[in-house]
């Protein structure tokens, strides 16, 4: 055999073993062949040499999905098990994510929520809208009008004469978590289907939009949210919405109220499907699901600039932190409660202003008792009053 032949017939076989890990590589010199055989532990339990990464189990991927998921895997040197997942999470609900045109006047993001054309997004994307364009994934565009709007909710529906629509799946409350992986899906300054990707950072939170109606459990998230995304889709891995982005939090400390990084929050899924069903029904909201004490207040600290509002002996002005009543009906006059009264405390919770109130209210439902601690012409007492329910605004 002559050294040029012994070349050519070369073979090496490299076999590293690790732990549970085994990787085996074989090339050829000449021909040069490369075969990977890769064992990592039970790892072969949770797919298959056609599927290498096993789709979770609450997902169903289509069959073109899970071609592209396949192909990616194939030729994608360095994708990890976390990238494949992030993929196909894009790739399912991505197609359900519109750019929505409010001609003149801005842009945003939808998520398709029926087949039939009806299609949710921020109250403020559509606001003073005078015509309606609705971009879909593939590229397609309609002209669309405005079913119906709660601004207290910042939800909207807008409906496109359009049919076989791939709507997207809403997570119902409870099947997502702290720390749970999420993708932003929208449209960022007019950059068309973009992704990012951070955690759901917390649940529950009450935050006050910029029309000053506060939000309660809100989703907050650190995907990054930028003009663009509001009405998009805030989505776990897989593929299900779990929220509408609607507002990104300032930082008074940063640029004097810019942005405050890796802070965004989203209206809930759950919230989005009651308001959104209502809309499309009737064109308005009739249960909002949000308690209502009945009263008009602010912030009792400010009355010193407008003495004897309350005919009250004209000098008098509150000298206790809280929310003073200015106008009341509805439960609170039921309960006894008067103007004038300053509301320092709702179930022992301190309340320090107007602000402090709504937030409070917000994080009860129609129906609950709460018990008021009042300041009354520098006297304290309490009552206690059934919260009624909010109309739509």
């Amino acid at each position: 055999m002559t050294p040029l032949r012994s070349v050519r017939a070369l073979t090496a076989a490299l076999v590293i073993a690790l732990g549970g890990l085994v990787a085996a590589i074989v090339v050829g010199v000449g021909g040069l062949v490369a075969a990977a055989v890769l064992a990592v532990g039970g790892a072969a339990g949770h797919g298959s040499p056609s599927s290498p990464v096993a789709a979770p189990r609450a997902a169903v991927a289509p069959a073109a999905l899970r071609s592209v998921v396949a192909r990616g895997a194939r030729g994608g040197r360095g994708a990890t098990p976390g990238d494949a997942a992030t993929e196909r999470a894009f790739a399912v609900a991505s197609r359900s994510v519109v750019y929505v045109a409010n001609i003149g006047v801005g842009s945003g993001s939808g998520v398709i929520y029926d087949a039939g054309g009806d299609i949710v997004t921020n109250a403020h994307v559509v606001a003073n809208a005078q015509a309606l364009r609705v971009t879909l994934a593939t590229g397609r565009a309609y002209d669309a009008r405005l079913v119906g709007a709660d601004t207290a909710d910042d939800l909207a529906v807008v409906h496109i004469d359009a049919g076989r629509l791939p709507a997207a799946r809403f997570a119902a409350s409870g099947t997502y978590r702290v720390a749970q992986t999420v993708l932003a899906i929208g449209n960022p300054l007019d950059l068309k289907q973009s992704v990012t990707s951070g955690l759901i950072s917390a649940l529950g939170r009450t935050v006050r939009e910029s029309n000053a109606a506060y939000l309660p459990d809100a989703i907050q998230t650190s995907a990054p949210i930028n003009p663009g995304n509001s009405g998009g889709a805030l989505v776990t891995l897989d593929g299900a919405v779990v929220g509408i982005p609607t507002l990104e939090a300032t930082d008074p400390q940063n640029n004097n109220g810019g942005a405050a990084q890796g802070i965004g929050f989203a209206v809930p899924g759950g919230r989005v499907t009651s308001i959104a069903s209502q809309l499309i029904a009737t064109g308005r909201v009739a249960h909002t699901g949000r308690a209502d004490l009945g009263v008009v207040a602010t912030d009792a600290r400010q009355q010193d600039q407008a003495r004897g509002f309350f005919g009250n002996g004209g000098d008098t002005v509150p000298t206790v932190a809280g929310a003073i009543v200015q106008d009341v009906g509805g439960p609170a006059a039921t309960a006894g409660m008067r103007q004038g009264d300053v509301i320092t405390a709702v179930d022992g919770q301190a309340i320090g202003g107007e602000d402090d109130l709504l937030a409070a209210l917000a994080q009860r439902t129609p129906g609950d008792t709460v018990a008021l601690t009042l300041d009354r012409d520098g006297g304290m007492l309490t009552v206690r009053v059934r919260l009624g329910e909010l109309a739509a605004s």
